[in-house]
């Protein structure tokens, strides 16, 4: 299991009281959320071995040098990502109380955490689960590994598991093209454009003829016809986007990562250290549970 920690951190910190604090009233609600997400989802899945996968760099260099507004509204104006004070204080104590629980993390420098899931799925024969809220690594779905995602858009009640099958029905494309049609179609939360004129069913048209981006490209240069009705004048006029972004869409499958082991213990490696986090944030039936649940897994 691949955890898309900033997804559900923020998905916590926003779906949690900020009225649950540490005993001297600074917020812990992104933290305490976090742990009973992954307290559950190691019941619920019983995962053999799970990563808890970071952003080293959210905004990486080489994809900005691509497409200068990829997450560029996002950015304060010393490069640091928008985030609201009381959860950037929490970041620090989330890593912490996970390294003493013994549950692994893994990063890379000037890489996303999407990338870290894409490259160590890359890695695994499967069956491999990577829970997230963001539909750009629906584009790691590989049926033939077992690689699906637990999506979820609608909390962790009512988790969503795509595969290659259920891409295509939400959009009418190939299970392993949602990279081509998020290029396509555009994403302006994460500052990309997309194809003006294209939305979402001319981008599923075009991906069903043509595949890839480049094989779109490459149509165009070879005059080929099958070219959705006026579409090929837009892909033209907006080529110089196509083609930057195909590497700024796509997750990166060879991010330099060390093996992450991921076994969990049955028992946390620092007792003593999560008992001190425990008094000094409060942690009390959150920290219990996730302990429980890494206690109670099967073998």
């Amino acid at each position: 299991m691949l955890l898309d920690t900033a997804s559900l951190y923020f998905r916590a910190f926003y779906g949690v009281p900020d009225t649950m604090t540490a005993p001297d009233g600074a917020p812990v609600n992104a933290v305490r959320g976090l742990l009973d997400m992954i307290s559950r989802l190691v019941r619920a899945r019983t995962p053999d071995r799970l990563v808890a996968c970071m952003d080293a760099d959210w905004r990486p260099a080489f994809r900005t040098a691509s497409i200068a507004t990829y997450k560029a509204h996002r950015a304060n104006p010393d490069g640091t990502e928008q985030v609201p004070d009381a959860l950037t204080a929490q970041i620090p104590v989330i890593q912490e109380v996970l390294a003493a629980a013994g549950v692994a993390m893994s990063s890379a420098a000037g890489f996303e955490a999407d990338d870290v899931i894409g490259t160590l799925a890359a890695r695994e024969p499967g069956p491999v689960e990577v829970v997230t809220g963001d539909r750009d690594l629906f584009q790691v779905v590989d049926d033939a590994r077992g690689v699906r995602v637990l999506y979820t858009a609608r909390g962790l009640a009512k988790l969503e598991t795509v595969d290659e099958a259920a891409v295509t029905r939400r959009y009418e494309i190939p299970g392993r093209s949602y990279a081509a049609f998020a290029a396509l179609r555009g994403d302006p939360s994460d500052g990309l454009p997309g194809v003006s004129g294209v939305g979402e069913k001319t981008a599923a048209a075009l991906v069903r003829v043509f595949g890839t981006v480049p094989d779109m490209l490459a149509a165009i240069d070879a005059g080929h016809g099958g070219f959705p009705m006026g579409s090929r004048a837009k892909l033209v006029a907006d080529r110089k986007y196509l083609e930057a972004s195909v590497g700024v869409v796509a997750v990166a499958t060879d991010a330099p990562l060390p093996p992450p082991g991921g076994a969990l213990p049955s028992r946390p490696p620092d007792p003593r250290r999560l008992a001190e986090m425990d008094e000094r944030w409060g942690l009390s039936s959150s920290l219990g549970r996730l302990l429980g649940a890494l206690a109670a897994r099967p073998g």
